[in-house]
């Protein structure tokens, strides 16, 4: 669809070494996780901070590197699914890449986009992740997925953004999001409605990552490793365009 409409992932790498990253666009394979109207055919561009267009791939098999994907265990489970492997610049104040996930034709549905950092230990790593896509009720919620990996914990700040969007020039924001944060078992384990609610709401401050509107909502955990889920839905099942992001505060 339009742009609006869109999915868009973007990305922040900082470091002194380049970073290898796989992105995917996932959509067919949905279904079979019981989301309906998954999108059918979704097609991936990744974007530098410019607004440049780095790559684009529709249907992952038709990638140069596929068997690169296959190898590492990352390629997408359906042909008509799409994926990017690349090594991308990374710079000491960090570096934004954008993705955008699309249907042909602007047909519409569910999409998944995923960025994986491929490379471990010192060097460059990616310390934010956010996406943006519409927000409607039930299954087509906006959903953003993190990973935590080695031995130790760490500290996310995570935030759901709506108002502050449309001084972005992005139509019809979604006017009051909440947030909500799952374990890999799917067990509640943090919840906000207005980030100034929120009893981390002094440090969540002093991180200087407060969100710009009081009706915008952030979580401030500590996680163990795992993998974790967060979920922005409307206030009462207000709908618009929302943003979900995870910020990379430190390892404990």
């Amino acid at each position: 669809g339009a742009l609006d409409d869109a999915l868009i992932g973007g990305f922040i790498v900082a470091g002194d070494t380049p970073k290898l990253v796989a992105v995917r666009a996932i959509g067919p394979s949905l279904g079979g996780a019981g989301i309906g109207n998954p999108l059918a055919n979704p097609s991936l561009e990744l974007h530098d901070g410019t607004g440049a267009l780095i790559a684009s791939n529709d249907n992952w098999q038709d990638a140069a590197n596929a068997q690169d994907l296959v190898d590492l265990g990352l390629a997408p489970t359906e042909p008509n699914e799409s994926a990017i492997l690349t090594t991308i610049p990374a710079s000491s104040t960090g570096l934004a890449y954008t993705a955008v996930v699309q249907g042909p034709g602007g047909s519409s549905g569910v999409g998944l986009v995923e960025v994986y950092d491929l490379d471990s230990g010192p060097g460059a790593s990616v310390l934010n992740i956010s996406t943006r896509s519409d927000v409607q009720t039930g299954d087509n919620v906006l959903i953003g997925g993190l990973i935590v990996t080695g031995a130790g914990s760490q500290q996310v700040l995570v935030r759901a953004i709506g108002p502050s969007l449309g001084s972005a020039g992005v139509a019809d924001p979604l006017s009051d999001p909440t947030l909500t944060l799952f374990d890999a078992q799917g067990v509640q384990i943090d919840f906000n409605d207005n980030w100034q609610d929120n009893p981390d709401q002094a440090e969540i401050a002093a991180s200087m990552l407060a969100p710009n509107d009081p009706s915008e909502s952030a979580v401030l955990p500590t996680l163990a490793p795992g993998g974790y889920t967060a979920i922005v839905r409307g206030a009462g099942d207000v709908t618009g365009t929302g943003l979900v992001e995870v910020y990379v505060l430190g390892s404990l």
